[in-house]
């Protein structure tokens, strides 16, 4: 099974804390139009983000989300980068590869480019012009982004991508 995950902030009144929507589709496989499972939760209490670290404020809800399904996830697909750049740094989903002890592959889609990563693919999908950027440990990246591109869906953004992200910001 394939987890897309999103998060969306929700900035609190006066004082009070960030909170967090996480939301989790499960998907059969790649080609997917429907997901097996949806999960939304919520978390508060969210940290401040600190530039240059969002991996510290997103990775914990992230990881959250994941305790609540059900489904044995093979692979989870994330909003944002798994590398940095070609030396392997690490982005969220590299964080999120190494706190999953390794043994979930890991996909980052992200929609705009960061500077000088020449280890992410650009993939253009259905009628677009602007590409989306895929990383990956686990997984051979022109795997995934051959994946990627065949999910379901005739924009820029599959759907299921689409659907996590509604259901985080409906939430």
């Amino acid at each position: 099974m394939i987890a897309c995950i999103d998060v969306d902030y929700r900035q609190a009144a006066d004082g009070e804390p960030t909170v967090a929507i996480a939301a989790c589709v499960v998907l059969q496989s790649w080609l997917a139009s429907e997901a097996v499972a949806e999960v939304v939760h919520r978390i508060d209490s969210v940290p401040v983000y600190v530039p240059g670290e969002f991996y510290r404020r997103e990775l914990p809800c992230v990881l959250a989300v994941l305790e609540q399904v059900v489904q044995r996830i093979h692979l989870v697909v994330v909003d944002g980068y798994v590398v940095l750049d070609e030396a392997g740094t690490l982005g969220l989903g590299g964080h999120l590869h190494a706190a999953l002890g390794g043994d979930v592959a890991v996909v980052g889609v992200a929609k705009s480019p960061f500077r000088g990563n020449e280890a992410a693919i650009e993939v253009v999908r259905g009628e677009g012009k602007r590409p989306l950027y895929v990383t990956a440990l686990g997984v051979e990246p022109a795997v995934a982004a051959e994946d990627l591109r065949r999910m379901h869906g005739r924009f820029r953004l599959p759907t299921m991508l689409k659907r996590v992200d509604r259901l985080c910001r409906d939430a």
